[in-house]
C-alpha cells in the first residue's frame, strides 16, 4: 500500500473520531442543559406548591373564623328571639 493511502486512512479515522467525540460532547451538553432546566422547573414548582399551601392554610383560617362569627351571630339571634315577646316560639 502506498504511504499516501495510509496517511489518508489515518486522517479519515482521526476526523471520524473527532466528529464522534464532538457529537458526544454536544449531546452531553444538551443533556446537562435539560437537567438544569428540569432543576429550575422543580424549584419553581416547589415554590409554587409552598405558596399554594400557605394560601390554603390562610383560606382555612378565614373559613374557620367566618364559621365562628356565624355561630356567634346565630347565638345572638337566638338570644334575641328568646327575649323578644313578639317572636313565636
Amino acid at each position: 500500500m502506498d504511504t499516501w493511502i495510509i496517511v489518508v486512512i489515518v486522517v479519515a479515522v482521526i476526523v471520524v473520531l473527532a466528529l464522534l467525540l464532538f457529537a458526544r460532547r454536544a449531546r452531553e451538553g444538551k443533556l446537562e442543559d435539560r437537567r438544569a432546566e428540569a432543576h429550575e422547573l422543580r424549584r419553581g414548582a416547589d415554590e409554587q406548591a409552598r405558596e399554594a399551601q400557605e394560601r390554603e392554610a390562610e383560606a382555612q383560617e378565614q373559613a374557620d373564623r367566618a364559621r365562628r362569627e356565624r355561630e356567634a351571630a346565630e347565638a345572638r339571634m337566638s338570644r334575641a328571639d328568646e327575649l323578644d315577646p313578639d317572636v313565636d316560639r
